[in-house]
């Protein structure tokens, strides 16, 4: 081979790289992989000579895959303050756990799943600022000098490194995830499913810490709760009412951003994805429900 099919297979290999950054910078499949189609083609637009002068292709893709992620997330907020209920990150799938590993085009199946893409980290990212959150991911997640960080924010690396660390303090500061091993985690998250299947209101309540809060984002396109509902027993009885509108409703255990949750179906259609954070007596503390059929897409072909 060449070198040019080398250079565009080395360019090409970017993008499982590309994927994973704009995903944690967006919490949207769909617009990481926006981001990332624009940067390619940004990228081929360049006039041979041009490229051929970069001596980075990942890094100058992740420049302007950063510089569009940061320019989405400063719209993001206008469009989320009219989005029909609670805006909750896109569910991401196990796609080896299943066996549906595909080739090519879906970008869930280009992601890493680790802690930095767990639900609750994802929810506190949305507290940030645009310029917070990319500096965080950045330097954090991927390890990027505050240098080129720099580059993409069009800041200082010193302003750069004092945004990462106050998004730091946001994610110290905000109710965490207990330290809860994986099988705790799955064996609390199975005993919630039996007592919803059975409708076992006291034993749910049981299940779920007093305080406990559960958030549904539907997007407007379906039905589900607009405000968070606060308190494991108020909780437990809509959990119950939702058994009782929807008879023939299947619950899945499924691997949710890389921990253990459920996926409710019926009829063969995958209808909610619930993500569960579990405290140390193995309860739970937050439910977050994704209804949004336009984020539920790649749960499709779960089987």
């Amino acid at each position: 081979m060449g070198a040019a099919g080398a250079g565009i297979d080395a360019v090409a290999g970017e993008r499982r790289q590309l994927i994973n950054v704009a995903y944690r910078l967006l919490g949207s499949l769909a617009e990481a992989e926006d981001a990332v189609q624009e940067a390619y083609a940004r990228w081929y637009a360049l006039p041979r000579n041009r490229r051929d002068e970069i001596l980075s292709p990942g890094g100058w893709l992740t420049t302007v895959t950063g510089r569009i992620c940061l320019d989405v997330l400063s719209s993001a907020r206008a469009r989320r303050e009219r989005y029909v209920g609670a805006w909750l990150p896109d569910p991401l799938p196990d796609r080896a756990e299943w066996g549906l590993v595909s080739e090519g085009g879906d970008p869930a199946d280009q992601m890493v799943l680790d802690e930095s893409v767990a639900m609750a980290l994802l929810v506190v990212l949305e507290s940030m600022t645009p310029a917070e959150r990319v500096a965080f991911v950045l330097h954090d997640v991927f390890r990027y000098p505050f240098a080129e960080i720099a580059a993409i924010l069009g800041r200082t690396p010193a302003a750069c490194k004092q945004l990462a660390a106050s998004a730091r303090r946001r994610v110290r500061d905000a109710p965490g995830p207990a330290a809860v091993a994986g099988d705790g985690r799955a064996e609390a998250v199975r005993r919630v499913k039996e007592a919803w299947e059975r409708k076992d209101i006291a034993a749910l309540i049981d299940l779920l810490d007093p305080a406990a809060v559960m958030t549904a984002d539907g997007g407007g396109l379906v039905g589900t709760v607009l405000r968070p509902i606060e308190g494991g027993a108020r909780i437990a009885q809509y959990m119950v009412a939702i058994a009782d509108r929807a008879p023939g409703l299947e619950l899945l255990e499924r691997s949710v951003n890389g921990a253990p949750g459920l996926v409710a179906r019926r009829g063969g259609t995958v209808m909610t994805v619930a993500s569960f954070d579990v405290d140390g007596d193995g309860r739970i503390t937050r439910i977050w429900a994704v209804r949004n059929p336009e984020k539920l897409r790649p749960w499709l072909r779960d089987g």
